[in-house]
């Protein structure tokens, strides 16, 4: 039975950890490997990144699995987030081995993060090792295969597309050779995830015919908007951040190549992407269940379509769980709020 998440890949966990309210509106998420770790990249579009260990996901460097995946807030000063992760890694004795004792370890944690700061009215609000614990915590304690909370929630607390509340989403799928293909995505960007004229999803665009919103729920829509943009301060960066899956056995270069075609996901459901001033990251886990029939190119290419179109779905997601937030850093309607059951897909 599948989830339609992210952990519909055998072994995959996520755990989320948030702090709101006196002046926080921020999160860490972490998606934790099988023990033992799964093959991992990363590829990098925006001009602007924050992130942590990426050099070492380069196929051509040492490492070649990772045990835990990092997404948070705060901006480059979240990333302090990944050492909670680390920490707790080390005392289970998972990392890469340095020496002849279980712990000498050196666990490996990448980590990107998305800027939210002051959202919640603290500039200083943000992150730290401790909420990275309990994100890793949090993983580490729920169940093989379940449901994965959706929304603002960890890393997309603070998230904001646009004027409207942005979060976390995440989608799967099952080929017909049986590999399954999933993400999570962080959707927090300086562009949009509607199409101005009509009020639907981009991102639903691409998923079949879609019941566009009457012109006067689309109108009042964008009276809300204006009124919540004289309280709030335009989004400085346009950071979308996702991490794409599959139990397909892939070397690290294969995996890269998933990360960097997952990247057409963001492109078809938020527009601008990979501009000067984005984190946009995409980062891919291949936990190496299945595997590839040899010579068979086409299963490889099925698996990186599946990538971008999960990447897809989960943005279109996380924009219809997330819920309005208004608070003493700012005004953010929910795209539910705004168009309530409009727009939705056929």
């Amino acid at each position: 039975m599948t989830v339609d998440a992210l952990t519909d890949v055998t072994g995959l966990r996520v755990g989320h950890a948030n702090r709101t309210g006196d002046g926080w509106l921020t999160g860490t998420t972490v998606v934790l490997a099988p023990d033992g770790g799964a093959v991992a990249a990363v590829d990098v579009r925006g001009g602007g990144p924050g992130t942590k260990e990426t050099d070492a996901l380069d196929p051509r460097n040492l490492v070649q699995k990772v045990e835990a995946i990092v997404l948070t807030g705060g901006s480059a000063y979240g990333l302090d987030a990944a050492s909670g992760v680390m920490a707790w890694l080390e005392e289970q004795e998972r990392g890469v081995r340095v020496g002849a004792d279980p712990a000498h370890v050196v666990p490996v944690v990448p980590a990107a993060c998305v800027f939210d700061l002051g959202r919640g009215g603290n500039f200083r609000a943000r992150p730290d090792a401790a909420l990275g614990r309990a994100a890793v915590e949090a993983a580490a304690a729920s169940e093989v295969g379940a449901a994965v909370a959706e929304g603002c929630v960890g890393a997309g607390t603070g998230a904001t597309v646009g004027p409207v509340k942005g979060g976390v989403g995440t989608a799967s799928t099952v080929l017909d050779s049986g590999i399954t293909v999933a993400a999570l995505v962080v959707a927090n960007a300086a562009g949009s995830a509607t199409d101005p004229e009509t009020g639907a999803l981009y991102g639903e665009l691409f998923q079949g015919r879609v019941n566009y919103p009457d012109a006067h729920v689309h109108d009042a829509a964008r009276r809300r908007l204006a009124e919540c943009a004289a309280r709030n301060a335009p989004p400085p960066l346009n950071t979308t951040l996702a991490v794409v899956a599959t139990d397909a056995d892939l070397s690290k270069a294969q995996a890269q190549k998933l990360a960097g075609t997952a990247h057409d996901g963001i492109a078809r459901a938020v527009r601008p992407v990979h501009l000067l001033n984005d984190g946009d990251t995409v980062f891919a886990l291949a936990t190496g269940v299945r595997g590839l029939d040899a010579g068979q190119p086409l299963a490889l290419n099925e698996i990186l379509a599946a990538g971008a179109d999960v990447v897809t779905r989960a943005i279109v997601r996380a924009m219809r769980a997330a819920e309005s937030v208004d608070g003493r850093g700012g005004v953010w309607p929910s795209y539910t709020e705004l168009y309530g059951s409009h727009a939705t897909r056929h």
